[in-house]
């Protein structure tokens, strides 16, 4: 893929709440003349550009050097555009759409014809969602026009979850960034795959299984990994993804064996001289701390926390930001604990393996 040029970036800061209209404004036409513009939603802050203009949507997998056998999820503003970019709304998506939008749910449905085949990898169904973060509404609604929009990081990083991460990887690469502080829940969007029965979750994410079980009974989970040479059926297949320039190698233990394990693993990687990041829940690392006390004090051991073991939020909310954190501490490897897989700690689970590139090893 070409170099693309440099563009001008604007950061502006509006209220998560309450956005300025001039600013919603300025990005909306943006949006709608082809241009690349940053947006927080409530899972993660997204790379949106017409969804309709196939020209438009080449800007987003260069900006990202992205794969064109990723598809991208559509947003809209309401649930009522879904004929824009939808041939047909089969019965449990219309089901789930009505529960969950607007929120942290994207439903594969059958592809409207005036939806571009780059956004979908060239396959015959859509993903799209109703964000529910104010901002991003905002912006839908102003826009007038369906908006394409990956994650904003450069490809297979860990997510942006603020500014500072989209500024990181993508400035001087998109024409504005809308700022608007911390999303709230860190992960990104459920994906369940309507135009095949039963459906099938293709991605944990932001509406926990049980929430979407209470509504499609026989829902199922679809756990693959393809490769990045075969177009994929929905966003964050690929076994790397979500990955930090460290080395990552997660640790599928008991709290008590978990900690055993890690301690011995930072004795043993500081004693070769590399620098060690520890990401894990609060309980662990307190357990932690005076076996690597020493390490850490030669500043051989960085640490981020995840949050309580069994609060799957939290860790969602604390993830990127940690992985983000551990490689800008001079990581070389990163050793991981998982929280509670209840709710979203599976979605946590799921970033983790991908981060590691399916290194979960027993402790």
């Amino acid at each position: 893929m070409s170099a693309m040029p440099p563009r001008a970036t604007l950061r502006l800061v509006v209220d998560a709440a309450s956005p300025d209209p001039s600013a919603i404004a300025r990005a909306a036409r943006v949006l709608a003349s082809g241009g690349l513009v940053v947006f927080p939603t409530e899972t993660v802050y997204g790379l949106g550009a017409h969804a309709l203009d196939a020209a438009a949507v080449a800007g987003i997998f260069a900006a990202k050097e992205r794969p064109t056998t990723d598809p991208l999820i559509v947003h809209l503003a309401s649930a009522a555009d879904l004929p824009r970019v939808a041939a047909s709304v089969p019965a449990p998506a219309a089901a789930l759409a009505a529960r969950f939008w607007p929120g942290p749910l994207t439903l594969i449905v059958p592809r409207h014809a005036d939806v571009p085949p780059e956004v979908t990898a060239g396959l015959p169904n859509v993903a799209v969602r109703v964000p529910a973060h104010p901002v991003a509404h905002a912006l839908l609604a102003a826009s007038g026009v369906p908006v394409a929009a990956p994650s904003a990081n450069r490809f297979s990083r860990p997510s942006p979850t603020t500014a500072a991460h989209v500024l990181a990887d993508l400035d001087t690469r998109v024409d504005i960034v809308l700022d608007a502080g911390p999303t709230d829940i860190g992960v990104e969007s459920t994906i369940v795959d309507c135009t095949v029965m039963p459906p099938l979750v293709r991605r944990a994410g932001g509406v926990p299984f049980d929430a979407l079980v209470a509504v499609v009974p026989d829902v199922t989970v679809a756990d693959e990994v393809v490769g990045v040479d075969r177009a994929q059926i929905a966003p964050g297949q690929l076994l790397r993804h979500y990955a930090p320039a460290a080395r990552v190698t997660v640790y599928d233990a008991a709290p008590a064996a978990g900690v055993a394990r890690l301690a011995r693993e930072v004795r043993q990687l500081t004693a070769r001289g590399l620098r060690v990041g520890v990401l894990a829940p609060d309980e662990a690392l307190t357990a932690l701390a005076p076996e690597i006390a020493a390490a850490a004090a030669a500043g051989r051991v960085v640490v981020a926390t995840l949050g309580p073991r069994d609060d799957g939020a939290a860790a969602a909310r604390a993830l990127f930001a940690a992985l983000r954190a551990l490689d800008a501490g001079g990581a070389e490897v990163i050793l991981a604990l998982g929280p509670t897989r209840a709710g979203l700690g599976a979605a946590v689970w799921d970033r983790l393996r991908r981060a590691a590139e399916g290194r979960i090893v027993p402790a």
